[in-house]
């Protein structure tokens, strides 16, 4: 299906991919690759590869007529006045690939995020014949090929895969498949000899003594670097008796292409998943005529649900600290509700995350309630974060509603007091005051009457008429309750009170003219 040649741009320009020149919001939907002898029609919005171009602003202008959206040439590529009007004139991006980066790694990936469906359309993609994205079945692949167990681990020694007959290696080995992660001393040895340095700074295996590298002696290693163009994506390490013959070993710097495009494709993926699920969940909160889609890709159409708003109160200025924190709880969010509450659909909308969770009417309080304690409890007190729960919406054509009642439960919740989570219904009075707040505001209005009196007669006199009145309004008249949570004498109190009556002109025995100043004195 279609998609922006930014969004292609966003999940390979830092690794495989440099925008040269004409680059505009262009849809792209195909692959094809350059042949001057080919004149048969283009498939709409094409990605040709330039394999072998070098003169290029006579291809743009003739690719522009056959309706293709951008031409990739190989890097370096000189960026001349020619060309760049070639490009803006015929409406061709033109991209560069790294060097280095190979051609078929670039198509493959093209097409498989050109190839992007709906989410949980559960299609099943290859790339080298294996499963796209699936390491376990390369690493034993990789493993048949060298006759020895190996692992896939990313720059940071980290375990993303390993085949099987693990058992025939070492217990290093085994001690690094259960922690998923080469142990520190191991790395640090590596570091320290040397090992690390040989084995990204080259394209061929390194072969390493594990008795040379101060640690426990166990089966040698061979290694080799897993790159996209000059990008270090991670290595493969196979636990070998000995050194490898050169036809193995040519066998297993082939390996990497096929292990880099797969790790590519994974990142890749995750990437294009996110956002295409950011974009159906943000349509489906506004609401209207599209919103009938987004809600059936996601697929809620037609279910009841909720929405929950988690955000995090601002007690820093660190931005960029605040927006890693957001975007790593909403994936946990993501995941919690997975399992707690399948089909439900996270996304990062700003600074709010927000998500739509399926629940049946009849527990729908309790039940939204529970699963937003529970994920707080599991997040622990270190991020201050709160979760508004909106209204319940019978068939998903009232998210909107929802959302603005999840929003509006947030706001009171991130405003001040103990409490991290609440539906709109328990907070009602508290968003009204918040945005009769606003409207005040917005007007330009100002505290008048009573209330102003007190205050400027405080401010004029050091005196407590204010906190005198708003005591005494939240104890109900009880004069003892009022002068206890003063922290004065119950005839101190009385004398203030009198006070507040003469200087304030307020009859204290109306119900209206309590019931405005209690308002006003919540609103300052």
């Amino acid at each position: 299906m279609p998609t922006s040649l930014g969004r292609v741009l966003d999940a390979l320009g830092s690794v495989l991919l440099e925008p040269l020149a004409g680059v505009k919001k262009q849809q792209v939907g195909a692959v094809v690759i350059h042949d001057p002898q080919d004149t048969s029609a283009f498939p709409e919005q094409a990605v040709v590869l330039g394999v072998g171009v070098r003169d290029v602003s006579d291809l743009l202008v003739e690719y522009g007529r056959r309706g293709a959206k951008a031409l990739v040439v190989r890097l370096p590529q000189e960026r001349t006045p020619l060309v760049r009007r070639a490009a803006e004139r015929s409406g061709v991006a033109l991209l560069g690939l790294a060097e280095g980066a190979s051609w078929a790694q670039l198509a493959a990936l093209l097409r498989t995020l050109l190839a992007e469906g709906d989410i949980g359309a559960g299609t099943s993609e290859t790339l080298g014949g294996m499963p796209s994205g699936d390491l376990f079945a390369l690493a034993n692949a990789v493993a048949a090929l060298l006759d020895a167990p190996v692992t896939i681990e990313d720059p940071a020694s980290r375990v993303l895969a390993f085949s099987g007959r693990q058992d025939e290696a070492d217990e290093s080995r085994v001690e690094t498949i259960l922690g998923r992660q080469v142990p520190a001393r191991f790395t640090r040895a590596l570091e320290r000899n040397g090992v690390f340095d040989r084995l990204y700074g080259g394209r061929e295996p390194v072969y390493i003594d594990l008795a040379d590298q101060e640690t426990e002696v166990g089966l040698p290693r061979v290694a080799v670097a897993v790159r996209a163009g000059e990008e270090i994506l991670g290595s493969i390490w196979a636990a070998v008796p000995g050194p490898l013959g050169e036809e193995r070993s040519r066998a297993f710097v082939d390996a990497t292409k096929l292990v880099a495009l797969h790790l590519l494709r994974l990142r890749a993926g995750a990437d294009v998943e996110r956002r295409l699920r950011t974009d159906l969940v943000g349509t489906a909160l506004e609401g209207g005529p599209a919103a009938q889609e987004a809600l059936a890709r996601l697929g809620l159409l037609g279910r009841s649900a909720i929405v929950l708003a988690m955000g995090l109160t601002p007690e820093s200025d660190d931005d960029v600290r605040r927006a890693a924190e957001r975007q790593r709880l909403a994936d946990a969010l993501a995941m919690h509700l997975s399992a707690v509450q399948p089909r439900s659909a996270v996304a990062l909308l700003g600074e709010v995350a927000y998500a739509i969770v399926p629940m049946e009417p009849e527990s729908c309080r309790e039940r939204s309630i529970r699963v937003a304690e529970d994920f707080l409890a599991r997040t622990g007190q270190r991020v201050a974060t709160a979760i508004g729960i909106g209204p319940l919406t019978s068939d998903g054509s009232g998210l909107r509603r929802s959302r603005e009642g999840a929003d509006r439960a947030l706001r009171v919740l991130l405003a001040g007091g103990a409490r991290r989570v609440a539906t709109v219904d328990d907070v009602h009075i508290d968003a009204l005051l918040l945005e009769l707040a606003d409207l005040a505001a917005a007007r330009g209005d100002v505290i008048a009457g009573p209330v102003a009196r007190l205050i400027e007669y405080d401010a004029r006199h050091q005196a407590q008429l204010v906190l005198t009145l708003r005591c005494w309004l939240d104890a109900f008249g009880d004069v003892t309750a009022a002068s206890a949570n003063a922290f004065v004498h119950p005839n101190t109190f009385r004398y203030r009170l009198k006070r507040v009556a003469e200087v304030g002109e307020i009859d204290l025995d109306d119900p209206g003219q309590r019931f405005a100043a209690m308002l006003q004195i919540r609103l300052i």
